[in-house]
């Protein structure tokens, strides 16, 4: 219960979901919590319920980020954990990706099983909008190297700490209809295993936790997608958000005192390594 006592930890996206899921569990482990979210209303009702503070920020937004850590700094004088997680999945507002996605799915199968030819494509890169592609690096990729900079400047006073970043198996399988996600989800593993080399004689641990099919309130929009992903998964089913809390709170203790630059992938399955 006690695990993470005395310590100091900001999640992003930290006001729902999984976010608020790591938030909960480092809180039941006697860390005292910082909620950072663009939806602040949320993030705020979320702290409340852990005697917790909330501020709002955009990821995406270097000076958003920039300032919410020099309020952190200011009143907290330092910070043990980071974790990494805010983020979407694309779908937000493009349910007709997810509808094609699955028409097409069923008709590649339908031919290759009639004819061993695959005459429909996905071809959803050609007609990406810049819009999409940069919105979701900005919040990923961009979102995790603006925070693990701002909470370096931080703990590197002290010469101790755990980062954890939120990848994805779709970073190491790629997806379909996901390309900006999975391009976003791999570029974060790879600086992952670059900032815990160089950060490593600091005594400050960087680690990543890529989840596979869970269900949240980001995977609650996939619909039919979802039978398609339990079918391809041994344990044929999503996994829930305590799974990838757990994982959270593994790498944040002292527990993981000798684990860095490592990669946690709860899948059920989906994905199989080493």
């Amino acid at each position: 219960m006690n695990r993470l006592k005395n310590k100091i930890a900001l999640i992003t996206g930290g006001a729902k979901g999984l976010g608020a899921s790591i938030a909960q569990h480092f809180f039941n482990e006697g860390a005292e919590v910082i909620i950072c979210d663009i939806n602040i209303d949320k993030a705020q009702k979320t702290a409340n319920k852990l005697n917790g503070n909330a501020y709002y920020m955009d990821v995406s937004n270097s000076s958003s980020v920039q300032n919410v850590f020099r309020k952190i700094e200011t009143k907290f004088k330092h910070l043990d954990i980071l974790v990494n997680n805010a983020g979407i999945n694309g779908f937000e507002k493009r349910q007709d990706l997810l509808d094609e996605r699955i028409k097409i799915n069923n008709q590649q199968s339908k031919e290759f099983s009639e004819t061993g030819k695959i005459e429909s494509h996905f071809d959803v890169t050609v007609n990406m909008s810049d819009e999409e592609w940069i919105t979701m690096i900005s919040i990923h990729l961009n979102g995790t190297f603006f925070c693990t900079r701002e909470a370096l400047k931080i703990m590197n006073n002290i010469n101790k700490g755990s980062i954890i970043n939120m990848g994805s198996v779709l970073g190491t399988t790629g997806g379909p209809s996901s390309p900006h996600y999975s391009a976003a989800k791999a570029a974060i593993l790879g600086f992952t295993r670059a900032t815990a080399r160089e950060l490593a004689s600091r005594n400050i641990r960087v680690n990543a936790i890529a989840p596979g099919y869970i269900d949240t309130d980001m995977t609650s929009s996939l619909g039919d997608v979802k039978k398609i992903v339990k079918s391809g998964t041994p344990m044929k089913k999503f996994g829930e958000v305590e799974d990838i809390s757990w994982a959270a709170v593994y790498l944040a203790s002292e527990e993981a005192k000798f684990v860095t630059g490592q990669t946690l992938s709860p899948n059920g399955g989906f994905v199989m390594s080493q």
